[in-house]
């Protein structure tokens, strides 16, 4: 299959106007990502998606852009929820927002090149004056929250006081259900599956929704409900092999102690050879402990004393860091 922000979907969105350049204004180049994306099975198919993306780095503070911040949940909440649909056997589902940047209007003007492969004849010296926002400009991620947010609240929702990205609504009959965000992934939680079936006509009518039905997964993390257990797993077993395999630690021997007794870190470890200088500079330290970091984040509590041990030697890590990781 193919997807993402492809021509037809940015023309059907009215993503730009053609207009001639104005003195002075500077323009945004371009250009296609072209990736795949796995699916997640029993759910949907992998696929492949073509995604116009702007280069944002190019936009100045104060003239293409103010304001990027844009929150997503916290982890904690995710889990928070989980542990409420387990404990109250609440129904579980998710659903992902199909080019979400495109459904809000740019504050800015910016201009962007036209996209190569599609310049319109005739009108070869035009440029594109953006409506909507698009992948990699500065201010979308945020664009996209304030749209999402103001539809929310519009529709009773009650936004948290302790996370900006969990929805809450209570039911005429005392139920409550709860949306979490994510970017552009959602998680939707209640009891009736029909209160379910209303709340995401409601997000349909406004967005174009792709409903990926029981949630099986989010931010790589695989959930397996156990509804007579009333208990949910959470698993990074696929993250945790794709990140054996990216450090080359496929065959490595598995151990219960994340960090063995016999490691003695310190910063005096970080007093190196010139050998030893070389040989380090190219070791993804921080990358390493970057992936074993978000595993503990989402789902592998037991790591985290071995993770702040190898994360305090970040600036200057030596060889038997390099061992503990």
């Amino acid at each position: 299959m193919v997807s993402g922000t492809g021509h037809y979907t940015l023309h059907k969105n009215r993503t730009w106007d053609l207009v001639k350049l104005l003195k002075g204004k500077k323009v945004v180049h371009c250009k296609w990502v072209f990736k795949k994306k796995e699916g997640t099975l029993g759910v949907e198919e992998p696929r492949y998606k073509a995604i116009l993306v702007a280069k944002g780095y190019s936009q100045i503070l104060g003239v293409d852009f103010t304001d990027v911040f844009s929150p997503v949940v916290n982890h904690s909440s995710i889990r928070a929820l989980l542990g409420f649909v387990a404990m109250h056997d609440l129904e579980l589902e998710q659903l992902d927002v199909k080019t979400a940047f495109l459904h809000r209007e740019l504050e800015e003007d910016i201009y962007m090149q036209q996209l190569e492969g599609f310049i319109v004849l005739k009108k070869e010296d035009y440029i594109c004056l953006l409506k909507k926002s698009l992948y990699s400009l500065k201010q979308s991620p945020r664009q996209w929250y304030k749209r999402f947010d103001s539809f929310m609240t519009s529709h009773d929702f009650k936004r948290s006081n302790f996370d900006s990205c969990v929805y809450f609504k209570k039911n005429n009959d005392g139920s409550f259900v709860y949306l979490l965000l994510y970017v552009d992934d959602m998680l939707i939680a209640l009891k009736d599956k029909g209160e379910i079936r209303k709340v995401k006509a409601q997000l349909s009518k406004e967005f174009e929704m792709k409903d990926l039905g029981l949630a099986k997964k989010i931010l790589g993390v695989e959930i397996l409900k156990d509804r007579k257990a009333s208990k949910l797993y959470l698993s990074q077993k696929g993250y945790i092999e794709k990140v054996l395999c990216k450090f080359k630690m496929q065959s490595a021997k598995p151990v219960s102690t994340p960090l063995a007794a016999h490691f003695r870190l310190s910063s005096a470890l970080s007093l190196k050879s010139d050998n030893e200088i070389e040989y380090m500079s190219h070791v993804p330290y921080s990358s390493a402990v970057g992936s074993l970091m978000y595993a503990m984040v989402c789902s592998r509590l037991d790591l985290s004393y071995a993770v702040s041990a190898v994360s305090r030697y970040m600036a200057n890590p030596g060889k038997e860091h390099w061992k503990a990781v």
